[in-house]
């Protein structure tokens, strides 16, 4: 196992706040001590009362963290970062998670001797099913990536992708999960329609999508080899996929990853 490294996290907003629960709930939580979360006034207490959780201002946590991950909104990155240029330490990596700023603009804002990576996670991190998508500066090392992907590992899944990449697959991962949410939603409102109780049909269709997912994760198969086993010629299954595909579906989900891009790209 790797050596696990200081790390700090700037926000705990939303997507900070999944990547905390995700490290603090993982079977082999991330140690303490090592654990800075930078705070704002209004978090403080509750940061302070949490387990593995030490809260400290930002230069405090630039000097000792070996691994820093940002997780502020887009338009703080920079100017969290520039006020932090003297503190931050030689060898060190900072981990900008903000939609948009790219590369360019993470050495722009660090010193000569720290290192950039870009990424792009998701929210199921908090419950350890996140996917974050990285990618690196030339004057990454091994050593520092490998640090950075130990460090999310608690989180879900990590992939190393070139930065021109990282607009189409924010479309497929980073805003993704809204997708499956919504589609639920509509398969939930759909069952309550049929006659179910809400509470039942809830249940019903956030276990098959529970489950279809694990499927594919786990099932050598390509997903539409998956879909041909549960439809059977003629059936029920297949009557609803051709409703499905007269609606419009994957026309739909390719302009909504075309649009999804565009606005990650700044188009």
């Amino acid at each position: 196992m790797t050596e696990q490294r200081s790390a700090a996290i700037y926000g705990v907003g939303s997507m900070g706040g999944a990547i905390l629960d995700g490290l603090l709930s993982a079977r082999e939580p991330h140690d303490p001590e090592v654990l800075a979360v930078v705070r704002r006034a209004d978090q403080a207490a509750e940061l302070d009362s949490r387990d593995g959780v030490r809260a400290v201002g930002a230069e405090e946590a630039a000097a000792q963290a070996d691994v820093h991950l940002v997780t502020v909104k887009p338009y703080d990155v920079l100017d969290l970062l520039r006020p932090l240029h003297a503190a931050l330490r030689p060898g060190s990596v900072v981990v900008s998670l903000a939609l948009g700023i790219s590369l360019a603009d993470l050495r722009g804002a660090l010193p000569e001797g720290v290192a950039a990576v870009r990424g792009m996670p998701s929210t199921p991190a908090r419950v350890g099913q996140g996917m974050t998508v990285l990618s690196v500066g030339d004057d990454v090392s091994d050593d520092q990536l490998d640090a950075v992907r130990t460090l999310l590992a608690p989180t879900g899944r990590s992939v190393v992708l070139p930065e021109g990449q990282q607009d189409v697959a924010t479309a497929l991962s980073g805003s993704a999960p809204a997708y499956f949410y919504l589609v639920v939603e509509a398969l939930v409102d759909a069952g309550v329609a049929g006659g179910l109780p809400r509470a039942t049909a809830t249940d019903l269709a956030v276990q098959a999508a529970l489950g279809a997912g694990s499927m594919m994760r786990e099932s050598d198969l390509e997903p539409v080899l998956l879909r041909a086993q549960v439809t059977s010629p003629g059936g029920s299954t297949a009557a609803a996929l051709r409703e499905l595909e007269a609606g419009g579906l994957r026309e739909t989900f390719a302009r909504a990853v075309r649009a999804c891009t565009d606005r990650s790209a700044g188009r």
